[in-house]
């Protein structure tokens, strides 16, 4: 068979499996509905944001701006100060069934690294609890410890060192 024979025949078969394909949708005609001019329809409510999770959606909440839980030193307890923003990032995880939060814990530079790794852990498993109990799914929760290795401040004393000790909320795709 010849070159141009051939790609003939591919063209042929493809087109006859394109042809063999094509889905066949029966029409149906529009619905006719009257309107009144005169009246307004009521706005429908918002329908519930189950499963769809945007960074944006972040932002438009004040309480969800905030993303970083404070501890006393040598502790991982959460302060109550903390409850509300649990609560508003639980309720957030809830209405979000497909949102992702990596809570990762940090600690100041006193004690030892391996000290600091735990505590750093400690502290974000106490978030990932408290945002369970609100209502947050154990599924969407990771905690990562980055112990004494990344802080927001490098000075040597106590002002920094509290900014150091915290856990922060990140919000990941999956």
């Amino acid at each position: 068979m010849s070159h141009v024979a051939r790609v003939l025949t591919v063209a042929a078969l493809a087109s006859a499996v394109a042809v063999g394909c094509t889905k066949k949708v029966k029409e149906t005609p529009p619905v006719q509905t009257s309107v009144t001019p005169s009246a307004t329809p009521a706005p429908a409510p918002e329908a519930p944001r189950s499963g769809v999770y945007t960074p944006a959606d972040l932002d438009t909440d004040a309480c969800l701006r905030q993303r970083v839980v404070y501890f006393d030193f040598d502790q991982d307890a959460l302060k109550p100060e903390f409850q509300s923003l649990i609560a508003c990032h639980a309720k957030y995880l809830r209405d979000r069934p497909s949102a992702r939060l990596r809570l990762e814990g940090n600690a100041d530079e006193r004690g030892s690294r391996e000290y600091n790794m735990g505590l750093g852990e400690r502290r974000g498993n106490a978030v990932s609890s408290a945002l369970q109990a609100s209502g947050g799914s154990a599924t969407q929760l990771a905690v990562v410890s980055y112990g004494e290795e990344r802080p927001v401040c490098a000075e040597h004393n106590e002002e920094c060192w509290a900014k150091n000790r915290r856990v922060e909320l990140i919000y990941t795709d999956k």
